[in-house]
């Protein structure tokens, strides 16, 4: 768009130029302000500005009166050079220019203009609060859905065998349950070692030496061995299950699967459930023994309680109620474990960054609820008297 004062005189009309006006608080632009000489005419309005000592405040007046010729490159340039005076704290004023200028002036700046946006406002204690709860009740939905479409398939799967996978089942067996043995056996070992030695000196004290076996039989076999293998667990097995399954979703493995007809839930999460359920069971009795036999050691060490004594008050200690109730806690531990990491493997939206961050969160959310379901164990047993 061009708005010329005399066309047939374009070619003779001078270029756009701006100078200083008659006052410290006056400028003065005059000439053709064309698209033809927009890029010179820019480099001048730096160079001016730059060696001009404007003032910082007040009212800044740009005198248009000898602008010429105005198109929609030298409207733009006039709206810029305004718009970059006024961010130092003037307010800038056009005097003298056309009516006609003056109109092409401010379309310019209207359809140029951007909406201010407010800077946002950090949310305050309760806003924070009720986010996270919103966010966690959502998870604790998806994960209720998740675990009755589990369900459902595992109801699917006993109604026709033939759709257990039962090589799954085994190669989950051998990665979850053999290979997990060293460390949690380890572990065990350690802690039931820690229990004797913190135990004995209290016990010499009083001078019943032999209740070593009911301190570290009971808090082993009851409550100690399920819950530390259960956390082992889920830190080693239940993250590979998330990252595996995050990993699959990433290079759209899933959705291969479903084109094909194969349901994720029984290819991927059934024998990693039936797995864990089978094997855990197996490491907490297997943590048992090795607990125990880290307190033998430490009593026969700092006591003086021979193992033929330790295991004969042993017996007297640990009834098979309490063994089978810390047995009988590992099969809810597994579920949980290999659910919370199934589930949010599948939650992995498509980066390997999400990869990462859902299997993090497999691993707090795994080791919160197992120690969340063991405290309800603790509560309903004592209600019990169990």
């Amino acid at each position: 768009m061009n708005v010329p004062t005399t066309p047939r005189h374009t070619a003779t009309q001078a270029a756009a130029d701006i100078r200083p006006g008659a006052t410290p608080r006056e400028l003065r632009c005059e000439g053709a302000w064309l698209l033809r000489s927009a890029a010179q005419t820019e480099t001048r309005i730096e160079a001016c500005l730059g060696a001009l000592a404007l003032p910082v405040e007040g009212e800044l007046l740009i005198d248009a009166q000898a602008v010429t010729a105005l198109d929609t490159s030298g409207a733009w340039l006039l709206h810029r050079m305004r718009r970059d005076l006024e961010l130092g704290g003037r307010s800038v004023r056009f005097i003298g220019l056309r009516p006609e200028f003056d109109a092409l002036l401010r379309l310019t700046a209207a359809r140029t203009a951007q909406p201010a946006i407010a800077p946002p406002h950090a949310p305050g204690v309760l806003a924070r609060f009720g986010s996270s709860a919103w966010e966690g009740l959502l998870g604790a939905l998806g994960l209720l859905s998740f675990l009755g479409a589990s369900a459902h398939a595992l109801m699917r799967a006993m109604k026709q065998p033939r759709r257990i996978r039962w090589r799954s089942i085994l190669y989950n067996l051998q990665t979850a349950g053999v290979a997990a043995l060293p460390i949690t056996g380890l572990l065990s070992f350690l802690l039931g070692i820690v229990i004797a030695y913190q135990g004995a000196e209290q016990l010499r004290r009083v001078g019943a030496n032999i209740y070593i076996a009911d301190l570290v039989g009971l808090s082993m076999v009851r409550e100690l061995s399920p819950l530390i293998t259960a956390i082992i667990v889920a830190g080693r097995s239940g993250s590979a299950y998330a990252a595996q399954i995050g990993t699959m979703k990433v290079t759209e493995e899933i959705d291969a699967l479903r084109t094909i007809g194969i349901g994720p839930l029984d290819l991927l999460v059934l024998p990693k459930v039936l797995a864990l359920v089978i094997a855990l069971p197996l490491l907490t009795v297997y943590t048992d023994i090795m607990g125990v036999l880290g307190g033998m050691v430490m009593a026969r060490a700092q006591l003086d309680v021979g193992f033929a004594t330790f295991i004969d008050r042993l017996d007297d200690a640990v009834s098979l109620t309490s063994f089978l109730i810390g047995v009988g806690k590992a099969p809810v531990f597994a579920v949980i474990i290999a659910l919370v990491g199934c589930y949010q493997g599948f939650q992995v939206n498509g980066s390997a960054e999400s990869v990462g961050r859902q299997t993090t969160v497999s691993v707090v959310q795994s080791i919160f609820l197992v120690i969340l379901v063991d405290a309800l164990f603790s509560i309903v047993f004592s209600w019990l008297k169990l």
